[in-house]
């Protein structure tokens, strides 16, 4: 059964930093894609950053130069280092993880940025 277990969100003042972890268990293929979303309230659920497996890096324009995706493929475990945090990037943040046959969804972990 497929488990994604997301860490690291929390409370932070503007131009802080977290460093959120999406560590994923119960399947054997191999990961294919990993990314990262996020909504805040009253608004849709939107791409912040995602990663292939050759380590490809796709970024939304509003966070290019603050977060950074990463990955390791050895611990099935995907990154997202967030710098440099502003308010309008107070949000629940969604882990999605694809394998070759099917995607998964993290539970969320909030991040909220104090002015």
């Amino acid at each position: 059964q497929v488990q994604l277990v997301e860490s690291g969100g929390g409370l932070v003042q503007a131009g802080g930093s977290l460093r959120l972890s999406c560590a994923a268990s119960g399947r054997r293929y191999s990961i294919t894609f990993m990314g990262w979303y996020r909504q805040a309230p009253g608004k849709q659920r939107e791409l912040v950053a995602t990663i292939t497996t050759a380590g490809t890096t796709t970024y939304a324009d509003s966070v290019k130069g603050r977060f950074t995706i990463s990955r390791d493929n050895a611990k099935n475990t995907a990154y997202l280092q967030m710098n440099g945090l502003k308010p309008e990037d107070t949000a629940v943040y969604y882990c999605r993880i694809t394998w070759p046959d099917l995607s998964s969804w993290g539970q969320g972990t909030q991040v909220t940025v104090s002015s």
